[in-house]
């Protein structure tokens, strides 16, 4: 966990440091948003940012969004000013602390941001295996791949690894590969200098600078363009990076983790992974099975969660019966341990009674989890997919493939990245689709067509 203190209330804010770093947290002060920039790009980072109320909190949002550098700010000051917070907070700070800081206040504030809570919860001998064979490579810098379907828990397992490496008291960085655009993921990558291109408005560190001595995760790394995977694989044999528009190369002492959700081996045949890369990065594979092949995690985590949430929201901790435990460990759990953790969260709010129910195991549309699917419902289901059938007929591979691409990114409201989940590929391959397409004057759902995109974003 990584503190920026911006502001000149560095004498106010002697109690928020110490607390601070009494949590594990490294404290750097600017005294301004200029020195605050520096700071951010010279590669120190942060993970949360605490700013002075009383400063341009509007402008420095906008100064990071310009250099598209993400990182949670809270306000603070020496008053309890409920207007100056309300600017705060209306100007984009996630939360406003008062001044002197209350010890819990900080430390709930700095455990929310560092998400303390992603315990490795475990107990199915699946689970067990996999846990057992990080340990025994945590100490090396051997390079390690996780890969399990989405919602497993790989960048918990990732931080895992370097908790127990001999890099623990160094950064963690984590980056996902399959967020951020091609034409920016080189500069976040590897940084870039002053002048580089056009926004580059100072020298900025990337993130292999800035996991230095450290681990770096590589999210969803099979979302790579190839050409940037190149680059990446010189990075990891030789060593040393070169920013964009450098003129010189710059050593740095990494490890590196990668993560994917899709099978590698089967992007290598397919041209948009190469194997020498893959060959680099998978020297150690930890494969994290999906939540149905470890059904004894099911209950362990349920418990976990239930605790969890039950603090997060002031209601009584209550167990779980019988009837919602059977219910638990039946479901397929499609998306895994995510889908599990929303799952309990809605129970600990819905639960009524001294016990969580299975009246209280529902479905986001609010159904019990256990209700059975109606007879006419599948009698529908069944009929509609003879109908779709017999319309594949006499139609041509590609014509179907197109409709299935545009329609699937029409029910997503343009959301490339759960559309290219739903069909199974990578969203380059989906991209690369929908720019044919439309090179070919077939009209294209627009990313951000709908509040779909921003329900998900906040899942």
């Amino acid at each position: 966990m990584r503190l920026l203190i911006v502001g000149t209330l560095k004498g106010q804010l002697t109690t928020a440091t110490k607390i601070a770093m009494d949590n594990g947290a490294s404290v750097t002060h600017a005294e301004d948003h200029e020195q605050a920039m520096r700071v951010l790009r010279g590669g120190k980072g942060a993970d949360l940012l605490l700013v002075d109320v009383f400063l341009d909190i509007r402008d420095l949002v906008m100064r990071l969004e310009a250099e598209h550098i993400h990182v949670p700010i809270v306000a603070c000051g020496i008053s309890n000013d409920a207007r100056a917070a309300v600017a705060a907070i209306h100007a984009g700070a996630k939360e406003y602390i008062p001044l002197p800081p209350d010890p819990e206040l900080i430390a709930a504030v700095l455990a929310a941001v560092a998400n303390d809570s992603r315990d490795l919860v475990y107990r199915d001998d699946a689970m067990a295996k996999v846990i057992k064979l990080a340990q025994q490579i945590a100490g090396s810098d051997a390079s390690v791949m996780i890969t399990g379907e989405s919602g497993t828990g790989k960048e918990v397992l990732a931080r895992y690894v370097h908790t127990r490496s001999n890099r623990a008291k160094k950064p963690f960085i984590s980056i996902n590969c399959a967020a951020i655009p091609e034409h920016l993921l080189e500069s976040e990558l590897f940084g870039h200098e002053k002048g580089a291109f056009t926004g580059a408005v100072a020298r900025r560190i990337g993130k292999f600078e800035e996991a230095t001595g450290g681990t770096l995760l590589l999210d969803e790394i099979s979302e790579m363009d190839v050409r940037l995977q190149s680059k990446l694989l010189r990075a990891i044999q030789e060593r040393v990076i070169d920013r964009v528009g450098g003129t010189r190369p710059v050593p740095v002492d990494i490890r590196i983790i990668a993560t994917s959700n899709r099978n590698l081996a089967d992007a290598v045949r397919e041209g948009t992974f190469r194997e020498d890369l893959l060959f680099r990065l998978n020297v150690v594979n930890l494969k994290i099975p999906p939540l149905r092949d470890r059904p004894a995690d099911i209950l362990e985590l349920a418990q976990h969660f239930a605790k969890k949430y039950a603090d997060a929201n002031g209601v009584p901790l209550r167990p779980i019966s019988a009837d919602a435990r059977r219910v638990l460990t039946s479901n397929r759990w499609p998306g895994n341990v995510r889908e599990l953790e929303n799952t309990i969260h809605r129970s600990v709010l819905m639960a009524q009674g001294d016990e969580i129910g299975v009246d209280a195991i529902l479905t986001p549309d609010g159904d019990r989890l256990d209700a059975p699917k109606t007879v006419p419902a599948v009698a529908h289901a069944t009929f509609a997919a003879e109908q779709v059938t017999r319309a594949l007929v006499g139609r041509t591979v590609a014509d179907v493939e197109r409709d299935l691409i545009l329609e699937t990114l029409k029910h997503c409201l343009g959301n490339r990245t759960h559309a290219a989940n739903i069909l199974g590929i990578s969203i380059r391959t989906l991209r690369n689709k929908l720019n044919e397409y439309a090179d070919g004057g077939l009209p294209i759902t627009p990313a951000g067509a709908g509040d779909y995109n921003r329900v998900a974003a906040q899942a």
